[in-house]
């Protein structure tokens, strides 16, 4: 089974504990902390868009990307729903073309740690060197592997993180948080990272 099928067979048996269906409370709190103003915004791995959805609501220019298609065909009925418009993919994050300008934000709820487990952390590196430049910001959320689990997220420790991401990126923000699961529940530890292109 190739990566589309993997990720559209988890959407078609609702296998996704990820998609709480709750827009990021972290995501919210790192825009206004670090006063992210509206602009052309990526996001890495939408699934069903509730994120993306937020960020035009926000006043972002949004683009989103996942491999999924039914992922991408739910992304899209919930955006006509709150009417609000967003670009959708439904591609590789790997695969992505250059745009035709870089994107001032990237946005990644948990797309990061999985391509670094299951491709390469150069795919994932040389995606957002193509669709960033200098000075363009990067918010990842990925696991955090303080937090022993026996399922959730792929975790990484900070070191690693520091690692991967200082290739490419200057990390301004750092630190734990929780993801939310559905219902507003508790969620797994993460990582909430916020790096700026040199």
């Amino acid at each position: 089974m190739d990566r589309t099928q993997h990720w559209n067979q988890r959407y078609e048996t609702s296998s996704t504990p990820w998609d709480s269906g709750l827009p990021s409370a972290e995501l919210r709190r790192v825009i206004d902390e670090a006063n992210i103003q509206p602009c052309r915004v990526l996001e890495l791995g939408c699934g069903t868009g509730t994120n993306a959805i937020l960020l035009a609501q926000c006043g972002f220019d949004v683009t989103a990307i996942d491999l999924s298609p039914l992922a991408i065909e739910k992304a899209q009925a919930k955006a006509i729903q709150a009417s609000v418009d967003v670009t959708w993919i439904c591609g590789d994050v790997c695969s992505i073309e250059t745009p035709t300008e870089p994107f001032p934000l990237v946005f990644d709820r948990g797309c990061f740690h999985c391509i670094r487990r299951d491709v390469s952390v150069d795919e994932i590196l040389q995606t957002l060197e193509r669709v960033t430049a200098s000075g363009s910001r990067y918010l990842v959320f990925t696991g955090n592997a303080n937090e022993v689990r026996d399922h959730g997220p792929p975790g990484l420790f900070e070191e690693e993180l520091r690692s991967d991401l200082g290739r490419l990126f200057e990390i301004t923000q750092l630190r734990p948080f929780h993801f939310e699961d559905a219902g507003g529940k508790q969620g797994p530890l993460g990582w909430s990272c916020l790096a700026t292109r040199r």
